[in-house]
């Protein structure tokens, strides 16, 4: 009985140790392959998938740029009153305060220099002072681009560039994209099994970049330029078009 009862104990050791050690195994083998990616054999994908949507917000900049003497002060308060003047009138325009950010503001001396005589140049002399106010704006109402563009020129900006196109909010169009983009690396991967003779396992790794190409409006290079001829200008014609979202979608994908 007792010899009996000591086989028993000796196998069920005996199969204790041979479990621990298939176990020890399989548990070595995925930390192996979790832990160093590099153990898998597997092969790479590319692909870029795309949207088409329709801007909703057209985006500009301009400026108003005064020269005057050398009276600071005088000059400033001329820009000032310009820019209050096309600021009160956006707002007037239903064109929300967060979407008018000024940017930038400078003074900068201007200067004038002498003839040299017998080798002595004397300094530069400060003449007078430009000062510049740079403010950028969003529209969301494509019907006042046109006349708003055409009015802030005749309240005092002497310079607008920078119109262009743009998507808000661009998560449904990057959404479309992406799947566009998998699906097309889907097929991509298994064309590439079929003819290399291995099946597809399952993705390691997936890294993607997306970018979208905002719609400039060119033919804003018109009569809206610091020197331009005095006089009203006549409204631009503007058209958003379409913007297009491209995804680029890596996968890292296992061979089995």
């Amino acid at each position: 009985m007792n010899n009996l009862i000591k086989n028993v104990i000796g196998v069920v050791a005996v199969i204790a140790i041979l479990v621990m050690a298939w176990a020890s195994y399989e548990y070595v083998k995925v930390y192996d392959r979790s832990s160093e990616p590099t153990n898998y054999r597997s092969f790479y994908v590319q692909a870029e998938g795309e949207a088409v949507g329709v801007p909703d917000v057209a985006q500009f900049t301009f400026q108003v740029i005064s020269e005057g003497s050398t009276d600071i002060a005088k000059t400033q308060q001329d820009n000032t009153e310009k820019m209050n003047s096309i600021i009160d009138f956006l707002k007037g325009q239903e064109i929300d305060e967060k979407d008018i950010k000024t940017y930038n503001y400078n003074i900068n001396p201007r200067y004038t220099t002498s003839r040299c005589e017998d080798r002595v140049c004397p300094p530069p002399k400060i003449v007078g002072y430009t000062v510049t106010q740079s403010v950028q704006v969003k529209i969301r109402n494509f019907d006042k681009i046109s006349s708003v563009l055409k009015d802030i020129v005749e309240k005092g900006a002497n310079s607008v560039s920078q119109l262009q196109f743009t998507i808000d909010d661009p998560t449904s169009l990057q959404d479309e994209a992406r799947s566009d983009a998998i699906e097309k690396a889907k097929e991509k991967a298994q064309l590439i099994a079929n003819d290399a003779g291995f099946s597809v396992g399952r993705i390691l790794e997936i890294n993607e970049n997306f970018y979208a190409q905002p719609m400039y409006a060119r033919s804003m290079e018109m009569a809206v330029a610091y020197d331009m001829d005095e006089g009203a200008a006549p409204a631009p014609t503007i058209e958003p078009g379409s913007q297009e979202v491209k995804v680029n979608i890596n996968i890292r994908y296992e061979i089995n």
